[in-house]
């Protein structure tokens, strides 16, 4: 027991979590989820052939089916080709849709900010989705969807200001703070 308790203090365990969203609902997700970051990489993620490995295998398959359905993707003599902006596809879908339906459920209007830009309001909440977690950042009138960082957790309900940054990170200020580098 001893020796056990040693070795999980000098080597321990760490459990990522790589998706919020169960397999069979990343199967047809209009976003980028992880079966997609999986299947383009180039170090597929290692599975056994049993067990939820094999589901994994199973769930990559038909995501590849969909992807070529949905004209993302291309085969060809039974290898698949992933179109280059495959992943920024997926993620401006399912934003455009999420904040179509967030823009009725708030009576604002969605504005996309892009590189240079100042984003600016208060931070209402987290949106899960598929292509991964964003911020809901609610002005007067309108409201933005932004990369969410954990950082931010602690700043829900309070006044946020930051610029877009052209890695996708936000150079955010928060309340009466000075700015903080949050990637």
């Amino acid at each position: 027991m001893a020796y056990e308790r040693t070795r999980a203090r000098a080597t321990p365990v760490i459990v990522e979590t790589l998706s919020h969203l169960p397999l069979d609902r990343q199967v047809g997700a209009d976003g980028a989820t992880w079966l997609d970051r999986d299947l383009i990489s180039d170090q597929p993620t290692p599975l056994r052939d049993t067990g939820f490995g094999r589901e994994v295998r199973e769930a990559r398959e038909q995501r590849r089916r969909w992807l070529i359905a949905e004209g993302l993707a291309t085969e060809d003599q039974g290898q698949v080709t992933y179109h280059r902006a495959m992943l920024a596809k997926l993620r401006k879908r399912e934003l455009t849709r999420v904040a179509g339906q967030l823009s009725q459920e708030l009576g604002r209007t969605y504005v996309e900010h892009h590189q240079g830009e100042r984003v600016e309001g208060s931070l209402r909440r987290v949106v899960d989705l598929a292509s991964g977690k964003y911020a809901l950042i609610e002005k007067s009138r309108e409201f933005t969807l932004v990369p969410w960082r954990p950082v931010l957790d602690r700043h829900i309900g309070k006044q946020v200001s930051g610029i877009m940054r052209g890695d996708g990170g936000i150079s955010w200020t928060i309340g009466r703070q000075r700015g903080m580098g949050v990637g």
